[in-house]
Formats: C-alpha cells, sequence, structure tokens
C-alpha cells in the first residue's frame, strides 16, 4: 500500500510540473496571464468598492442616530 502510495504522489508531483510548463509556455500563455492579471484587478475593485460601501452606511447610521438625539 505504502509503495502504491509513493508512486501515485510522485506521480501527481510530475503532472503538476506538466501542467505549469504548459501554462507558462505553451499555447494560450499570454492570454492566461491577461486573465489572471485581469481578475486580480476585478477582485481589489470589488474589495476597495465593498470598504467604500462599508463605511459609507456606517457613516449614514451613525449620522442619522445623532439626528434623533
Amino acid at each position: 500500500m505504502e509503495f502504491n502510495e509513493k508512486i501515485k504522489t510522485e506521480l501527481e508531483g510530475r503532472i503538476k510540473k506538466v501542467e505549469d510548463l504548459i501554462a507558462k509556455k505553451g499555447i494560450g500563455s499570454k492570454q492566461l496571464k491577461k486573465v489572471r492579471k485581469t481578475q486580480r484587478n476585478v477582485n481589489m475593485a470589488v474589495i476597495v468598492g465593498s470598504l467604500i460601501t462599508l463605511a459609507g452606511i456606517t457613516v449614514w447610521a451613525m449620522s442619522n442616530s445623532h439626528k434623533e438625539d
């Protein structure tokens, strides 16, 4: 059993290395890099937008609570 697990682990590692090589230098690698960069930028925009929205709601809620007093 141990022998089979070692072989399986080693083969999975080699397959991962080959997949990474293909992703890095293969067909469509430039497009893949662009997509990853775009996705990162979109994620950052969503996070920043969420933080700004949360801050705005907090300020609005606090200003409303002071007006009621």
